[in-house]
Protein backbone atom coordinates (compact mmCIF):
# COMPACT_ATOMS: atom_id res chain seq x y z
CA UNK A 1 0.00 0.00 0.00
CA UNK A 2 0.96 3.30 -0.84
CA UNK A 3 1.86 5.82 2.03
CA UNK A 4 1.37 9.24 0.41
CA UNK A 5 1.55 12.75 2.88
CA UNK A 6 1.31 16.33 1.92
CA UNK A 7 3.25 18.84 3.59
CA UNK A 8 4.71 22.70 2.06
CA UNK A 9 6.63 22.16 -1.40
CA UNK A 10 9.79 24.75 -0.84
CA UNK A 11 12.24 23.43 -3.27
CA UNK A 12 11.09 22.15 -6.90
CA UNK A 13 12.66 18.68 -8.21
CA UNK A 14 11.63 14.80 -7.76
CA UNK A 15 14.12 13.09 -5.10
CA UNK A 16 14.25 9.06 -5.21
CA UNK A 17 16.04 7.44 -2.43
CA UNK A 18 16.27 5.89 0.93
CA UNK A 19 15.40 8.06 3.79
CA UNK A 20 18.16 8.34 6.71
CA UNK A 21 15.41 9.90 9.60
CA UNK A 22 17.38 12.02 11.89
CA UNK A 23 16.80 11.52 15.64
CA UNK A 24 17.20 14.76 17.13
CA UNK A 25 15.05 15.85 19.89
CA UNK A 26 14.86 19.05 21.76
CA UNK A 27 17.13 18.96 24.63
CA UNK A 28 15.57 18.43 27.88
CA UNK A 29 15.60 21.37 30.12
CA UNK A 30 15.03 21.32 34.01
CA UNK A 31 15.24 24.37 36.57
CA UNK A 32 17.61 23.84 39.52
CA UNK A 33 18.64 26.65 42.05
CA UNK A 34 22.50 27.59 42.49
CA UNK A 35 23.82 29.48 45.27
CA UNK A 36 25.78 32.00 45.29
CA UNK A 37 28.97 30.91 45.17
CA UNK A 38 28.41 29.05 41.88
CA UNK A 39 26.57 31.77 40.20
CA UNK A 40 30.13 33.15 38.49
CA UNK A 41 31.22 29.75 37.40
CA UNK A 42 28.04 28.77 36.08
CA UNK A 43 28.48 31.82 33.93
CA UNK A 44 31.58 30.94 32.78
CA UNK A 45 30.23 27.87 31.54
CA UNK A 46 27.34 29.63 29.48
CA UNK A 47 30.18 31.39 27.90
CA UNK A 48 32.50 28.93 26.83
CA UNK A 49 28.97 27.27 25.39
CA UNK A 50 28.34 30.20 23.42
CA UNK A 51 32.13 30.24 21.96
CA UNK A 52 31.67 26.62 21.03
CA UNK A 53 28.84 27.21 19.39
CA UNK A 54 30.58 30.59 17.53
CA UNK A 55 33.86 28.35 16.86
CA UNK A 56 31.21 25.30 14.68
CA UNK A 57 29.87 27.93 13.06
CA UNK A 58 32.94 29.57 11.98
CA UNK A 59 34.14 25.79 11.30
CA UNK A 60 31.17 24.87 8.73
CA UNK A 61 31.37 28.22 7.18
CA UNK A 62 35.12 27.45 6.72
CA UNK A 63 33.99 24.69 4.33
CA UNK A 64 31.50 26.16 2.46
CA UNK A 65 33.07 25.91 -1.12
CA UNK A 66 34.17 29.07 -3.33
CA UNK A 67 32.11 28.23 -5.99
CA UNK A 68 28.66 28.42 -3.18
CA UNK A 69 26.58 31.23 -4.11
CA UNK A 70 27.27 34.22 -1.59
CA UNK A 71 23.73 33.93 -0.28
CA UNK A 72 25.13 30.47 1.47
CA UNK A 73 27.55 32.14 3.87
CA UNK A 74 25.14 35.22 4.46
CA UNK A 75 23.04 32.88 6.38
CA UNK A 76 25.63 31.19 8.85
CA UNK A 77 26.70 34.67 9.52
CA UNK A 78 23.43 35.40 10.37
CA UNK A 79 23.77 32.86 13.47
CA UNK A 80 26.92 34.09 13.99
CA UNK A 81 25.38 37.43 14.66
CA UNK A 82 22.60 36.05 16.77
CA UNK A 83 25.44 34.79 19.19
CA UNK A 84 26.76 38.17 19.83
CA UNK A 85 23.59 40.01 20.39
CA UNK A 86 22.59 40.96 23.50
CA UNK A 87 19.93 38.69 23.29
CA UNK A 88 21.56 35.65 23.85
CA UNK A 89 24.70 37.05 25.06
CA UNK A 90 24.33 39.28 27.77
CA UNK A 91 20.13 38.65 28.89
CA UNK A 92 20.43 35.05 29.83
CA UNK A 93 23.62 36.34 31.49
CA UNK A 94 21.52 38.71 33.46
CA UNK A 95 18.64 35.65 34.24
CA UNK A 96 21.70 33.40 35.69
CA UNK A 97 22.44 35.90 38.19
CA UNK A 98 19.39 37.53 39.29
CA UNK A 99 17.58 34.02 39.57
CA UNK A 100 20.47 31.84 40.57
CA UNK A 101 19.33 29.42 38.13
CA UNK A 102 21.18 27.19 35.81
CA UNK A 103 22.21 28.02 32.27
CA UNK A 104 19.99 25.90 30.28
CA UNK A 105 17.07 27.41 32.07
CA UNK A 106 18.34 30.91 31.72
CA UNK A 107 18.49 30.27 28.29
CA UNK A 108 15.27 28.76 27.85
CA UNK A 109 13.23 31.43 29.71
CA UNK A 110 14.86 33.63 27.43
CA UNK A 111 13.96 31.97 24.23
CA UNK A 112 9.96 31.30 25.28
CA UNK A 113 10.09 35.06 25.62
CA UNK A 114 11.69 35.51 22.17
CA UNK A 115 9.38 33.15 20.62
CA UNK A 116 6.39 34.26 21.82
CA UNK A 117 7.32 37.78 20.24
CA UNK A 118 7.77 36.00 16.80
CA UNK A 119 4.61 34.18 17.26
CA UNK A 120 2.84 37.27 17.54
CA UNK A 121 4.31 39.35 13.75
CA UNK A 122 1.88 39.33 11.17
CA UNK A 123 5.11 39.25 7.93
CA UNK A 124 5.38 36.06 7.33
CA UNK A 125 9.15 36.65 6.47
CA UNK A 126 10.04 38.28 9.85
CA UNK A 127 7.52 35.69 11.56
CA UNK A 128 9.73 32.86 10.21
CA UNK A 129 12.79 34.36 12.12
CA UNK A 130 11.55 32.27 15.45
CA UNK A 131 13.45 29.45 13.39
CA UNK A 132 16.64 31.04 13.66
CA UNK A 133 16.65 31.80 17.02
CA UNK A 134 15.46 27.97 17.98
CA UNK A 135 18.67 26.57 15.70
CA UNK A 136 20.77 28.90 17.55
CA UNK A 137 19.51 28.09 20.69
CA UNK A 138 19.35 24.46 20.08
CA UNK A 139 22.97 24.45 19.70
CA UNK A 140 23.92 26.00 22.59
CA UNK A 141 21.72 24.00 24.66
CA UNK A 142 23.27 20.93 23.11
CA UNK A 143 26.51 21.84 24.09
CA UNK A 144 25.73 22.75 27.59
CA UNK A 145 24.09 19.27 28.10
CA UNK A 146 26.48 17.29 26.01
CA UNK A 147 24.23 16.47 23.57
CA UNK A 148 26.12 15.18 20.26
CA UNK A 149 26.49 18.01 18.02
CA UNK A 150 24.22 18.76 14.24
CA UNK A 151 27.23 18.70 12.82
CA UNK A 152 28.28 15.10 13.82
CA UNK A 153 24.65 13.76 13.31
CA UNK A 154 24.95 14.84 9.73
CA UNK A 155 27.91 13.31 9.00
CA UNK A 156 30.25 10.47 8.20
CA UNK A 157 29.72 10.37 4.69
CA UNK A 158 26.88 7.79 4.02
CA UNK A 159 23.97 10.45 3.06
CA UNK A 160 24.83 10.38 -0.35
CA UNK A 161 21.59 9.68 -2.15
CA UNK A 162 19.56 9.50 0.44
CA UNK A 163 16.55 11.84 1.29
CA UNK A 164 16.92 13.26 5.30
CA UNK A 165 13.69 13.61 7.38
CA UNK A 166 14.16 15.47 10.34
CA UNK A 167 11.57 17.56 12.96
CA UNK A 168 13.77 20.69 11.86
CA UNK A 169 17.28 21.37 10.04
CA UNK A 170 19.60 24.34 10.17
CA UNK A 171 21.19 26.25 7.47
CA UNK A 172 24.64 25.44 8.60
CA UNK A 173 23.41 21.11 8.63
CA UNK A 174 21.70 21.79 4.72
CA UNK A 175 25.42 23.26 3.92
CA UNK A 176 27.01 19.94 5.42
CA UNK A 177 24.17 17.62 3.66
CA UNK A 178 24.79 19.79 0.24
CA UNK A 179 28.42 18.73 0.56
CA UNK A 180 27.27 15.18 0.70
CA UNK A 181 25.09 15.12 -1.90
CA UNK A 182 21.75 14.34 -0.29
CA UNK A 183 18.96 14.17 -2.87
CA UNK A 184 16.39 15.73 -0.57
CA UNK A 185 14.87 16.61 2.98
CA UNK A 186 11.84 16.74 4.52
CA UNK A 187 10.97 18.09 8.27
CA UNK A 188 8.23 18.18 10.34
CA UNK A 189 8.52 21.97 11.10
CA UNK A 190 9.27 25.28 9.80
CA UNK A 191 7.65 27.28 6.74
CA UNK A 192 8.22 28.27 2.77
CA UNK A 193 9.98 31.42 3.85
CA UNK A 194 11.95 29.81 6.64
CA UNK A 195 16.39 30.46 6.14
CA UNK A 196 16.07 26.39 5.77
CA UNK A 197 13.66 26.53 2.44
CA UNK A 198 15.48 29.83 1.54
CA UNK A 199 18.79 27.89 1.05
CA UNK A 200 16.94 24.34 -0.41
CA UNK A 201 15.30 26.82 -3.00
CA UNK A 202 19.08 28.53 -3.77
CA UNK A 203 20.92 24.62 -3.79
CA UNK A 204 18.42 23.24 -5.70
CA UNK A 205 17.87 20.68 -3.44
CA UNK A 206 14.62 19.07 -3.46
CA UNK A 207 12.39 20.25 -0.17
CA UNK A 208 9.43 19.36 1.63
CA UNK A 209 8.80 21.57 5.07
CA UNK A 210 5.98 21.50 7.65
CA UNK A 211 5.03 17.50 7.37
CA UNK A 212 4.26 17.12 10.69
CA UNK A 213 4.14 13.63 12.30
CA UNK A 214 5.82 12.17 9.28
CA UNK A 215 8.30 10.74 11.22
CA UNK A 216 5.77 8.36 12.44
CA UNK A 217 5.04 6.84 9.34
CA UNK A 218 8.21 6.19 7.40
CA UNK A 219 10.86 3.48 8.78
CA UNK A 220 14.36 4.62 8.30
CA UNK A 221 16.06 3.10 4.73
CA UNK A 222 12.89 2.99 3.58
CA UNK A 223 12.99 3.99 -0.01
CA UNK A 224 10.68 7.00 -0.51
CA UNK A 225 9.40 9.83 -3.71
CA UNK A 226 9.31 13.44 -2.83
CA UNK A 227 8.11 15.71 -5.15
CA UNK A 228 9.19 19.40 -3.75
CA UNK A 229 7.28 21.66 -6.03
CA UNK A 230 3.79 19.66 -5.09
CA UNK A 231 5.19 18.78 -1.45
CA UNK A 232 4.28 15.70 -1.36
CA UNK A 233 6.09 12.44 0.19
CA UNK A 234 5.44 8.61 -0.99
CA UNK A 235 6.39 5.73 0.71
CA UNK A 236 5.62 1.83 -0.02
CA UNK A 237 6.13 2.81 -3.70
CA UNK A 238 6.59 0.23 -6.07
CA UNK A 239 8.40 -0.49 -9.64
CA UNK A 240 5.71 1.82 -11.51
CA UNK A 241 5.59 4.64 -9.59
CA UNK A 242 9.41 4.72 -9.58
CA UNK A 243 9.30 4.72 -13.12
CA UNK A 244 6.33 7.66 -13.43
CA UNK A 245 8.67 9.69 -11.22
CA UNK A 246 12.36 8.93 -13.16
CA UNK A 247 10.39 10.33 -16.02
CA UNK A 248 8.82 13.35 -14.28
CA UNK A 249 12.24 14.03 -12.80
CA UNK A 250 13.87 14.33 -16.26
CA UNK A 251 11.17 16.41 -17.97
CA UNK A 252 11.65 19.10 -15.09
CA UNK A 253 15.98 18.40 -15.51
CA UNK A 254 15.16 19.60 -18.93
CA UNK A 255 12.94 21.80 -18.90
CA UNK A 256 14.68 24.11 -16.05
CA UNK A 257 18.05 23.62 -18.49
CA UNK A 258 15.78 24.83 -21.31
CA UNK A 259 15.56 28.02 -19.19
CA UNK A 260 19.03 29.34 -18.68
CA UNK A 261 18.63 29.61 -22.22
CA UNK A 262 16.16 32.58 -21.44
CA UNK A 263 18.35 34.50 -19.24
CA UNK A 264 19.34 37.08 -21.53
CA UNK A 265 15.96 36.92 -23.58
CA UNK A 266 13.85 39.94 -23.68
CA UNK A 267 10.48 38.75 -21.84
CA UNK A 268 7.65 39.19 -24.78
CA UNK A 269 4.52 37.59 -25.47
CA UNK A 270 3.68 35.98 -29.35
CA UNK A 271 2.39 39.16 -30.45
CA UNK A 272 5.05 41.43 -29.41
CA UNK A 273 3.79 42.43 -25.84
CA UNK A 274 6.73 43.32 -23.61
CA UNK A 275 6.64 42.33 -20.13
CA UNK A 276 8.68 43.89 -17.18
CA UNK A 277 10.15 41.06 -14.73
CA UNK A 278 11.86 42.16 -11.98
CA UNK A 279 12.78 40.46 -8.42
CA UNK A 280 11.63 40.78 -4.59
CA UNK A 281 14.81 40.75 -2.92
CA UNK A 282 15.19 40.19 1.42
CA UNK A 283 18.71 40.93 1.90
CA UNK A 284 21.99 42.04 -0.12
CA UNK A 285 22.81 38.79 -0.05
CA UNK A 286 20.22 37.63 -2.45
CA UNK A 287 21.71 40.00 -5.30
CA UNK A 288 23.69 36.92 -6.91
CA UNK A 289 20.09 35.26 -7.20
CA UNK A 290 18.67 38.10 -9.19
CA UNK A 291 21.78 38.04 -11.43
CA UNK A 292 21.32 34.77 -12.68
CA UNK A 293 17.86 35.04 -13.49
CA UNK A 294 17.74 38.35 -15.52
CA UNK A 295 15.63 40.41 -13.70
CA UNK A 296 15.36 43.85 -15.19
CA UNK A 297 15.75 45.29 -11.92
CA UNK A 298 14.50 44.94 -8.18
CA UNK A 299 10.23 45.51 -8.26
CA UNK A 300 10.54 44.56 -4.11
CA UNK A 301 13.54 45.37 -1.92
CA UNK A 302 12.29 44.51 2.26
CA UNK A 303 14.35 46.57 4.00
CA UNK A 304 13.18 45.00 7.75
CA UNK A 305 16.54 43.14 7.52
CA UNK A 306 18.59 46.07 9.04
CA UNK A 307 16.06 46.44 11.96
CA UNK A 308 16.15 42.53 13.29
CA UNK A 309 18.62 41.07 16.04
CA UNK A 310 19.50 44.77 17.57
CA UNK A 311 17.86 47.41 20.21
CA UNK A 312 19.03 50.47 18.65
CA UNK A 313 17.86 51.55 15.49
CA UNK A 314 19.85 51.89 12.15
CA UNK A 315 21.19 55.43 11.13
CA UNK A 316 20.99 56.91 8.56
CA UNK A 317 24.99 55.82 7.23
CA UNK A 318 24.13 52.62 7.92
CA UNK A 319 20.76 52.52 5.62
CA UNK A 320 22.50 54.22 2.80
CA UNK A 321 25.47 51.76 2.85
CA UNK A 322 23.31 49.25 2.67
CA UNK A 323 21.28 50.88 -0.40
CA UNK A 324 24.17 51.63 -2.20
CA UNK A 325 25.61 47.81 -2.00
CA UNK A 326 22.54 47.37 -3.98
CA UNK A 327 22.12 49.97 -6.46
CA UNK A 328 25.79 49.34 -7.63
CA UNK A 329 25.40 45.46 -7.83
CA UNK A 330 22.21 46.80 -10.42
CA UNK A 331 24.20 48.53 -12.21
CA UNK A 332 21.81 51.53 -13.83
CA UNK A 333 18.42 49.04 -13.33
CA UNK A 334 16.01 50.57 -11.46
CA UNK A 335 15.32 49.38 -7.69
CA UNK A 336 11.86 49.68 -5.81
CA UNK A 337 12.91 50.47 -2.29
CA UNK A 338 10.50 49.49 0.32
CA UNK A 339 10.17 51.64 3.66
CA UNK A 340 10.12 49.66 6.63
CA UNK A 341 7.23 47.05 7.14
CA UNK A 342 7.91 46.72 10.90
CA UNK A 343 4.74 46.96 13.65
CA UNK A 344 4.26 47.06 16.98
CA UNK A 345 4.46 43.30 17.22
CA UNK A 346 8.32 43.50 16.77
CA UNK A 347 9.59 44.55 20.15
CA UNK A 348 12.04 42.36 19.53
CA UNK A 349 14.32 44.84 17.04
CA UNK A 350 14.98 48.31 17.09
CA UNK A 351 11.74 49.10 15.39
CA UNK A 352 9.55 49.34 18.30
CA UNK A 353 10.69 49.56 21.92
CA UNK A 354 9.35 48.79 25.00
CA UNK A 355 5.67 48.58 24.21
CA UNK A 356 3.36 45.76 24.35
CA UNK A 357 2.36 43.14 21.75
CA UNK A 358 -0.98 43.99 19.68
CA UNK A 359 -4.06 41.72 20.40
CA UNK A 360 -4.31 41.87 16.51
CA UNK A 361 -0.92 42.82 14.89
CA UNK A 362 -2.29 42.26 11.83
CA UNK A 363 -4.15 45.05 11.94
CA UNK A 364 -2.53 47.32 14.78
CA UNK A 365 -0.06 49.96 14.68
CA UNK A 366 2.59 48.67 11.76
CA UNK A 367 3.83 49.72 8.51
CA UNK A 368 3.54 53.21 7.46
CA UNK A 369 1.16 53.56 10.40
CA UNK A 370 3.93 52.85 12.82
CA UNK A 371 6.46 55.06 10.49
CA UNK A 372 4.22 58.11 10.85
CA UNK A 373 3.73 57.89 14.49
CA UNK A 374 7.70 57.46 14.59
CA UNK A 375 9.25 60.24 12.72
CA UNK A 376 12.54 58.99 14.30
CA UNK A 377 12.16 55.84 12.62
CA UNK A 378 11.08 57.14 9.69
CA UNK A 379 13.01 60.00 8.35
CA UNK A 380 16.57 58.41 8.43
CA UNK A 381 15.39 55.61 6.16
CA UNK A 382 13.18 58.69 3.87
CA UNK A 383 16.92 60.27 3.77
CA UNK A 384 18.87 57.55 3.17
CA UNK A 385 16.62 56.53 0.39
CA UNK A 386 16.40 59.69 -0.97
CA UNK A 387 20.47 60.14 -0.72
CA UNK A 388 20.63 56.53 -2.50
CA UNK A 389 18.40 57.67 -5.56
CA UNK A 390 21.41 60.54 -6.38
CA UNK A 391 23.53 57.52 -7.67
CA UNK A 392 20.75 55.23 -9.67
CA UNK A 393 17.24 55.11 -10.84
CA UNK A 394 15.57 54.29 -7.44
CA UNK A 395 11.97 54.33 -6.55
CA UNK A 396 10.16 54.82 -2.65
CA UNK A 397 7.40 52.44 -2.01
CA UNK A 398 5.07 52.49 0.93
CA UNK A 399 3.41 49.60 2.39
CA UNK A 400 -0.13 49.24 3.81
CA UNK A 401 -1.39 52.77 3.03
CA UNK A 402 -5.15 52.93 3.55
CA UNK A 403 -6.05 56.34 3.52
CA UNK A 404 -4.99 59.19 1.23
CA UNK A 405 -4.52 61.30 4.17
CA UNK A 406 -1.46 59.25 5.35
CA UNK A 407 -0.05 59.17 1.80
CA UNK A 408 -0.18 63.32 2.62
CA UNK A 409 1.61 63.07 5.54
CA UNK A 410 4.23 60.97 3.79
CA UNK A 411 4.63 63.58 0.95
CA UNK A 412 4.93 66.10 3.52
CA UNK A 413 7.46 64.05 5.59
CA UNK A 414 9.16 63.78 2.28
CA UNK A 415 9.66 67.21 0.75
CA UNK A 416 10.91 68.05 4.45
CA UNK A 417 13.68 65.39 4.10
CA UNK A 418 13.94 66.95 0.86
CA UNK A 419 14.67 70.34 2.09
CA UNK A 420 17.16 69.39 4.57
CA UNK A 421 19.31 67.41 2.33
CA UNK A 422 19.40 70.39 -0.52
CA UNK A 423 20.13 73.00 3.04
CA UNK A 424 23.37 70.15 4.10
CA UNK A 425 24.49 70.13 0.24
CA UNK A 426 23.57 66.67 -0.59
CA UNK A 427 22.57 65.20 -3.24
CA UNK A 428 19.30 63.50 -3.92
CA UNK A 429 16.64 62.97 -7.04
CA UNK A 430 14.34 65.70 -6.81
CA UNK A 431 11.75 63.40 -8.78
CA UNK A 432 11.74 60.59 -6.74
CA UNK A 433 9.40 58.34 -7.68
CA UNK A 434 7.17 57.53 -4.90
CA UNK A 435 4.26 54.33 -5.14
CA UNK A 436 1.83 51.97 -2.58
CA UNK A 437 1.47 48.46 -2.10
CA UNK A 438 -2.05 47.86 -2.83
CA UNK A 439 -2.85 45.34 0.10
CA UNK A 440 -5.49 46.46 1.84
CA UNK A 441 -8.97 45.89 0.31
CA UNK A 442 -9.80 49.39 0.87
CA UNK A 443 -6.75 50.65 -1.10
CA UNK A 444 -7.91 48.69 -3.64
CA UNK A 445 -11.25 49.72 -3.91
CA UNK A 446 -9.96 53.27 -3.97
CA UNK A 447 -7.39 52.78 -6.74
CA UNK A 448 -8.09 55.29 -8.96
CA UNK A 449 -7.89 58.03 -6.29
CA UNK A 450 -4.30 56.67 -5.34
CA UNK A 451 -3.11 55.88 -8.78
CA UNK A 452 -3.82 60.00 -9.33
CA UNK A 453 -1.58 60.82 -6.59
CA UNK A 454 1.25 58.34 -7.09
CA UNK A 455 3.51 57.03 -9.80
CA UNK A 456 3.09 54.17 -9.34
CA UNK A 457 1.51 51.04 -7.35
CA UNK A 458 2.15 47.77 -6.60
CA UNK A 459 -0.48 45.21 -5.80
CA UNK A 460 1.16 42.86 -2.93
CA UNK A 461 -1.14 39.68 -2.69
CA UNK A 462 0.22 38.30 0.13
CA UNK A 463 -1.72 40.18 2.20
CA UNK A 464 -4.54 41.13 -0.22
CA UNK A 465 -5.70 37.83 -0.23
CA UNK A 466 -5.64 37.33 3.75
CA UNK A 467 -7.07 40.59 4.19
CA UNK A 468 -10.21 40.54 1.54
CA UNK A 469 -10.66 36.30 2.90
CA UNK A 470 -10.21 37.16 6.74
CA UNK A 471 -7.58 34.01 6.94
CA UNK A 472 -4.52 33.89 7.91
CA UNK A 473 -2.19 31.91 5.38
CA UNK A 474 0.11 30.77 7.78
CA UNK A 475 -2.52 29.43 10.18
CA UNK A 476 -2.95 25.37 9.37
CA UNK A 477 -6.36 25.52 10.49
CA UNK A 478 -7.87 28.42 8.20
CA UNK A 479 -4.84 28.39 5.40
CA UNK A 480 -7.00 26.14 2.77
CA UNK A 481 -8.93 28.98 2.05
CA UNK A 482 -6.01 31.36 0.55
CA UNK A 483 -6.93 31.14 -2.74
CA UNK A 484 -5.51 33.83 -5.37
CA UNK A 485 -8.79 32.61 -7.69
CA UNK A 486 -11.25 34.00 -5.33
CA UNK A 487 -13.52 35.98 -7.27
CA UNK A 488 -13.41 39.13 -4.82
CA UNK A 489 -9.64 38.97 -4.93
CA UNK A 490 -9.75 39.44 -9.09
CA UNK A 491 -11.97 41.91 -9.29
CA UNK A 492 -9.41 43.72 -6.87
CA UNK A 493 -6.60 43.28 -8.80
CA UNK A 494 -8.45 44.38 -12.11
CA UNK A 495 -9.73 47.12 -10.36
CA UNK A 496 -6.10 48.63 -9.35
CA UNK A 497 -4.73 47.60 -12.91
CA UNK A 498 -7.98 49.79 -14.76
CA UNK A 499 -7.33 52.23 -12.38
CA UNK A 500 -3.63 52.57 -13.69
CA UNK A 501 -4.25 52.03 -17.00
CA UNK A 502 -7.11 55.14 -16.79
CA UNK A 503 -4.54 57.67 -15.10
CA UNK A 504 -1.40 56.57 -16.65
CA UNK A 505 0.36 55.23 -13.59
CA UNK A 506 1.98 51.81 -14.00
CA UNK A 507 1.06 48.68 -11.93
CA UNK A 508 2.93 45.84 -10.63
CA UNK A 509 2.68 42.95 -8.53
CA UNK A 510 4.61 41.65 -6.00
CA UNK A 511 3.02 39.52 -4.64
CA UNK A 512 3.75 35.44 -4.28
CA UNK A 513 0.95 34.99 -6.98
CA UNK A 514 3.26 37.12 -9.53
CA UNK A 515 5.58 34.44 -9.28
CA UNK A 516 3.24 31.24 -9.64
CA UNK A 517 3.21 30.68 -12.88
CA UNK A 518 -0.16 29.15 -12.99
CA UNK A 519 -1.43 32.36 -12.91
CA UNK A 520 1.01 34.53 -15.21
CA UNK A 521 -1.55 33.50 -18.35
CA UNK A 522 -4.44 34.64 -15.91
CA UNK A 523 -2.57 38.32 -14.96
CA UNK A 524 -1.83 38.61 -18.53
CA UNK A 525 -4.96 38.60 -19.44
CA UNK A 526 -6.54 40.88 -16.41
CA UNK A 527 -3.72 43.45 -18.01
CA UNK A 528 -0.98 43.22 -15.93
CA UNK A 529 2.26 44.18 -17.20
CA UNK A 530 4.79 44.36 -14.14
CA UNK A 531 5.83 41.36 -12.74
CA UNK A 532 8.29 40.80 -9.60
CA UNK A 533 8.81 37.76 -7.63
CA UNK A 534 11.61 35.51 -6.28
CA UNK A 535 14.57 35.26 -8.14
CA UNK A 536 14.36 31.45 -8.40
CA UNK A 537 10.60 31.50 -10.14
CA UNK A 538 11.39 34.53 -12.58
CA UNK A 539 12.80 32.36 -15.40
CA UNK A 540 9.57 29.54 -15.44
CA UNK A 541 7.15 32.71 -15.52
CA UNK A 542 9.06 34.10 -18.44
CA UNK A 543 9.01 30.77 -20.54
CA UNK A 544 4.94 31.15 -19.70
CA UNK A 545 5.14 34.46 -21.17
CA UNK A 546 6.88 33.88 -24.00
CA UNK A 547 4.21 31.41 -24.98
CA UNK A 548 1.28 33.52 -24.35
CA UNK A 549 -0.88 35.38 -27.00
CA UNK A 550 -1.97 38.21 -24.94
CA UNK A 551 -4.67 38.93 -27.34
CA UNK A 552 -6.04 35.47 -27.13
CA UNK A 553 -5.97 35.78 -23.52
CA UNK A 554 -7.74 39.34 -22.93
CA UNK A 555 -10.51 37.12 -24.85
CA UNK A 556 -10.94 35.74 -21.14
CA UNK A 557 -10.86 38.48 -18.66
CA UNK A 558 -14.28 38.99 -18.69
CA UNK A 559 -15.01 34.91 -18.64
CA UNK A 560 -12.82 34.92 -15.33
CA UNK A 561 -14.69 38.24 -13.80
CA UNK A 562 -17.93 36.88 -14.32
CA UNK A 563 -17.36 33.46 -12.65
CA UNK A 564 -18.26 32.51 -9.37
CA UNK A 565 -17.96 28.88 -8.83
CA UNK A 566 -14.09 28.58 -7.40
CA UNK A 567 -14.47 25.01 -9.49
CA UNK A 568 -15.44 26.85 -12.83
CA UNK A 569 -12.62 29.10 -11.90
CA UNK A 570 -10.48 26.82 -11.78
CA UNK A 571 -11.28 24.82 -15.17
CA UNK A 572 -11.06 27.93 -17.05
CA UNK A 573 -7.75 28.66 -15.47
CA UNK A 574 -6.55 24.95 -16.45
CA UNK A 575 -8.21 25.60 -20.07
CA UNK A 576 -6.10 28.63 -20.57
CA UNK A 577 -3.05 27.07 -19.27
CA UNK A 578 -3.56 23.17 -21.22
CA UNK A 579 -0.86 24.11 -23.56
CA UNK A 580 1.97 24.39 -20.72
CA UNK A 581 3.98 21.58 -20.36
CA UNK A 582 3.62 19.55 -16.65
Amino acid sequence: MTLELHGIGVSRGIAIGKVHILSRDQPEVNEYLLPPSLIESEIQRYQVALSTAKAQLQSIQEQIPVNIPTDIASFINTHLLMLEDKALATVPVELIQNRHCNAEWALKLQRDALASVFDEMDDPYLRTRKNDVDHVVNRILRILTNQESPRHEVSGGRLKGYILLADDLTPADIVLMQQQQISGFVTEHGGANSHTSILARSLGIPAIVGLRGARRYVQDDELLIIDGEQGILLGGVDAFLIEKFQEKRLAQQRRLAALTALRSQPAITLEGQPITLEANIELPEDLPLVADSGAEGIGLYRTEFLYMNRTTLPDEEEQLSAYTRVVEALGGAPVTIRTVDLGADKTVDGGRLNTSVATNPALGLRAIRLCLREPGLFRPQLRAILRTSAQAPVRLLLPMICTLQELTQVMILLEDCKRELTRQGLKYDPALPVGAMIEIPATAICADIFARHLDFLSIGTNDLIQYTLAIDRIDDEVNYLYDPLHPAVLHLIHHTIVAGEKTGTAVAMCGEMAGDPRYTRLLLALGLRDFSMHPASLLEVKRVITESNQQKLTEFSQQFLECYDLSEMQALLDQINEDLPN
